[in-house]
């Protein structure tokens, strides 16, 4: 049993003692003052389930928004490319310059990595793998 229902509950037997001890003549009070209280409390529920729903819709919606695909614009696409070209340069000079080959497929292996964890941000599904639509020829 629920707490709030304990707690109605109790107020139900105060009622009916104090119906008991004042008589018929405030029977009507006191089931309207009960009544009341049962209606407070449904209100209060209600309002409760209200605001958790309205609550979770928009924490979808704000979760539906802030998806990969709805936050990224070509121009941050872009944008991202063209500092990852311009930061290239110096990266392959020093790469280059202090370890030679080896510095310089690090520098680039660096550059492609940040690139492609870019692109797989940005578009979810693009290094999953696809379902295949062919059905083999063996039969269950």
């Amino acid at each position: 049993m629920d707490a709030r229902d304990t707690d109605l509950k109790k107020e139900l037997d105060a009622t009916l003692q104090a119906r008991r001890e004042l008589g018929e003549e405030y029977e009507s009070a006191l089931v309207d003052s009960f009544l009341e209280k049962v209606d407070q409390r449904i209100d209060g529920a209600v309002e409760r389930r209200v605001r958790r729903q309205l609550a979770e819709e928009q924490m979808q919606t704000a979760r539906d928004s802030r998806s990969p695909g709805a936050m990224d614009s070509w121009g941050e696409r872009f944008g991202f490319g063209i500092v990852s070209l311009v930061l290239a340069v110096p990266l392959s000079a020093i790469g280059g310059g202090v370890a030679h080959l080896p510095g310089l497929l690090t520098a680039w292996a660096g550059i492609v990595g940040v690139n492609v964890v870019q692109a797989a941000r940005t578009n979810p599904g693009l290094f999953g793998r696809r379902a295949s639509s062919r059905h083999s020829g063996w039969e269950d």
